[in-house]
């Protein structure tokens, strides 16, 4: 394949016959990662707001993410068939739907069912990777993914302190206004300028559907979801205990705690930046082995910290950098190999290995809200966080071995 697909029109920024501009990309795959983390300084305001339990407000982290998950089994297959364009439209027209049905619940209940409403969002991130793999061959599309994210990456830097100073200030429901004005600012460069990049699929959906066993039965396919959905993993136990930490163990404010919960994005933008740069030089296995070895060994040095007493939330969050660097190594390069493993499947493939890393967040999330009290600290959080990186280092030795294998055969 050559760099990109000889049947697309050159990128122009607003024009919709063209493919889409990097910019419109990037804010896409950004908004998610905004809505998935701005709110999170506001955890405790809300749970006093709905009167309510601090663990059954931290649901609307892990039902977000499950109903993400969920989605993704049908936004790959449903964009294979009628494109990535309708699908990513649609999908943010529900999320400002369902943004609105935030501001406005009445309970914690309806609160959550408009927050797992809000999942829609994932379309976005979802489909602004498989229209890269649509446009570029495997490492040009692991390096141009690493800038996609890499300035993805500045969102979770800037967006949990925007979101802890619009909750002092106003109250939480700014925050969700933040995501309604941005959502339809996004909708509106997507219609302008998101034009099709798939080449639409003329079998039916449940074609479609009936193809997933392809792809499982790949072994290629699943070390590299494994390895992306482990090494996230760590990152979406931070999401549901890293405010518990931050505003229980340690006392912060919400505007203080939004500043430092941004820390790990530091590491991913860099890792981010490292995938753009190197991975048509070394390959997407190797940046991916580099990736999860940089996860393990900030889980290790961070849970050290703390045994020896000297747990600081400079040391936690400073520490969380090395964690963003993994992931940022990790996830382009694993999405890459994932989405080439079977190429006339990269909708497909994208939404499944999106559900098992998205799906495995999800659990995390609310298993480390359930484990994290008072009196163990941070200790669940940073043993769970150690436990899913080295399981990710030992899912991406698996593709390495199997790739060996099938070379010598």
């Amino acid at each position: 394949m050559e760099q990109m697909r000889q049947d697309l029109r050159p990128v122009q920024l607003g024009d919709r016959r063209s493919p889409p501009h990097i910019l419109t990309l990037i804010l896409l795959a950004g908004m998610s990662a905004c809505v998935m983390n701005m709110f999170l300084p506001s955890l405790p305001a809300m749970s006093a707001y709905f009167e309510t339990e601090y663990a059954v407000m931290q649901l609307s982290v892990a039902i977000y993410l499950a109903f993400s998950a969920i989605l993704q089994i049908f936004i790959g297959p449903l964009s294979d068939k009628v494109g990535r364009r309708p699908v990513i439209l649609w999908g943010l027209l529900i999320f400002l739907a369902a943004t609105l049905g935030c501001i406005y619940a009445p309970t914690i209940e309806v609160f959550l069912t408009f927050r797992m409403a809000q999942a829609a969002i994932a379309t976005a991130m979802v489909l602004s990777r498989a229209a890269v793999r649509d446009m570029y061959s495997q490492d040009q599309a692991a390096s141009m993914i690493g800038y996609v994210t890499m300035g993805m990456a500045v969102v979770p830097m800037i967006s949990p302190a925007i979101g802890g100073f619009l909750d002092e200030l106003f109250g939480w429901q700014a925050v969700f206004w933040g995501f309604f004005a941005l959502g339809a600012a996004v909708l509106a460069l997507a219609y302008f300028d998101m034009g099709e990049t798939a080449v639409v699929s003329e079998k039916s959906l449940t074609a479609q559907f009936a193809e997933y066993p392809e792809l499982l039965r790949s072994p290629r396919f699943w070390g590299y979801a494994l390895a992306a959905g482990f090494s996230s993993g760590a990152f979406f136990a931070y999401l549901g205990g890293a405010p518990f930490v931050g505003q229980v163990v340690f006392g912060m404010s919400p505007a203080t705690l939004g500043l430092f919960f941004g820390a790990p994005a530091i590491g991913y933008f860099v890792g981010n930046f490292l995938t753009g740069r190197y991975a048509r030089t070394y390959g997407v296995n190797r940046m991916v082995l580099w990736g999860c070895l940089a996860n393990a060994l900030g889980g290790v040095i961070s849970l050290l910290i703390f045994e020896v007493g000297l747990g600081t939330p400079v040391s936690f969050f400073g520490m969380m950098t090395m964690v963003g660097l993994g992931n940022g190594l990790c996830i382009p390069n694993a999405t890459a190999g994932m989405l080439s493993v079977r190429p006339h499947l990269a909708g497909t493939a994208s939404g499944l290995g999106g559900t098992i890393m998205i799906g495995g967040g999800a659990g995390l999330s609310a298993w480390v809200g359930v484990l994290l009290t008072p009196e163990t600290g941070a200790f669940p959080l940073l043993w769970m966080m150690l436990v899913t990186a080295l399981l990710g280092l030992v899912s991406i030795l698996m593709v390495m071995r199997r790739e060996r294998q099938l070379a010598g055969r």
